[in-house]
């Protein structure tokens, strides 16, 4: 047994042990479960891929004369004015009044975090202490008392693959997808994906330390749709999506290599997310969770040609399959293609594993941990 004590004890020493998720798996392949247990204290995790459900919560400061902010834009994107006097919150999604989904709320936090000028526009009824209408001003994210990303749902631990049986293309938040099982499109990172390396949440719970797009920031509460009682194969890996983080990182300190927009064509905007999370080796049975091959690790591949919540399951495949670029359905080849970068969730658990081994980057052990028994349920009512 390894405490997180004695794990920053020797980050702060600097003889702490740090490989990455796809290290681990060719590590104890070599040595075992046992010696590796013993030689290294921290896996680092990573995926960079597209989250919807993202956004940002902004203080611009108050005007004089004072206003209360009821009605918000933002380069044009519509953001929250139910937050009183001058706090907003914009969403990854929402689109812009004039250029539609071309340009979004994605696109107004990248921007701020890239140095660019952001025009506010605002509203209000006026009130007694809140005397003042309207303003309007050109902002940079350092004019910001606060920036701050929240993000309800990040980080699925294992999200279905997407194809398409019908006759004509269908446009999704898994991209464009062809007709006829022509493509098969994915967006999780695998081996490196965070949540397929603690799948039962031994060590990432409230309050653990992560990078988030360059910053270093923290799991806030379990994500929407947080679904830990999914079915499991013999490896402990949920069959279905899982569970999800709620995630939090101040945007004064993250980087725009880490977090860019993206447009779906005739779907939208959404936000791809770097997010690095260590592994802390508590035991063998962490071990032996982190060194889980893309070999053994399977998602559905679903069809999206189905409307209803419950689409049909064209097939089981393994992320090393996936990652190959084809795979076969009912005795066809399929292109696949990733919507998550493996090349940056890669950059990512290598620059998380140099601050560790540096002693830039600390772990933290979770406040609470996450109820394993937690499901989702649909939309009530007609």
């Amino acid at each position: 047994m390894r405490s997180y004590e004695e794990i920053n004890e020797k980050i702060k020493a600097g003889t702490a042990v740090v490989v990455t998720a796809e290290e681990v798996v060719d590590i104890v392949k070599e040595i075992g479960i046992t010696n590796a247990t013993k030689k290294i204290d921290v896996v680092t995790t990573a995926t960079f891929g597209p989250m919807c459900s993202s956004g940002a919560f902004l203080n611009f400061g108050h005007t004089s004369p004072a206003i209360r902010m009821e009605k918000v834009t933002l380069n044009d994107v519509p953001a929250s004015g139910g937050l009183a006097a001058v706090d907003t919150y914009i969403g990854a999604t929402e689109e812009s009044n004039e250029k539609g989904y071309e340009y979004g709320g994605a696109h107004v936090i990248c921007d701020l975090i890239a140095g660019k000028p952001v025009e506010l526009k605002a509203t209000g009824k006026g009130t007694d202490c809140y005397p003042r209408k309207s303003v309007k001003r050109s902002i940079t994210l350092e004019d910001l008392n606060e920036a701050y990303i929240y993000n309800p749902r990040n980080c699925y631990q294992n999200y279905a693959a997407a194809a398409n049986t019908s006759n004509r293309p269908l446009y999704t938040y898994m991209g464009t997808l062809l007709p006829n099982v022509s493509v098969v499109t994915y967006s999780t990172a695998g081996t490196l994906s965070p949540l397929l390396n603690d799948p039962y949440y031994r060590t990432i719970g409230i309050g653990t330390r992560i990078f988030i797009a360059g910053a270093q920031g923290y799991v806030a509460w379990r994500g929407t749709q947080f679904n830990s009682a999914a079915e499991r194969d013999e490896n402990g890996i949920p069959k279905g999506t899982g569970g999800t983080l709620a995630l939090v990182g101040d945007m004064k300190e993250m980087s725009k290599e880490f977090i860019a927009p993206a447009v779906y064509e005739k779907y939208g905007t959404s936000l791809f997310v770097g997010v690095g999370i260590p592994i802390p080796i508590l035991d063998e049975e962490m071990m032996k969770q982190v060194s889980i091959g893309n070999d053994k690790l399977e998602t559905n591949v679903l069809d999206y040609s189905v409307s209803d919540k419950a689409k049909p399951i064209l097939k089981r495949v393994t992320y090393e399959a996936l990652q190959s670029g084809k795979i076969e359905i009912d005795g066809k080849e399929v292109k696949t293609a990733p919507l998550a970068s493996l090349y940056k969730a890669r950059q990512i658990a290598e620059l998380l594993k140099e601050q560790i081994e540096k002693g830039e980057f600390y772990l933290s052990k979770p406040v609470e941990l996450f109820n394993t028994k937690s499901t989702t349920k649909p939309m009530g009512g007609k």
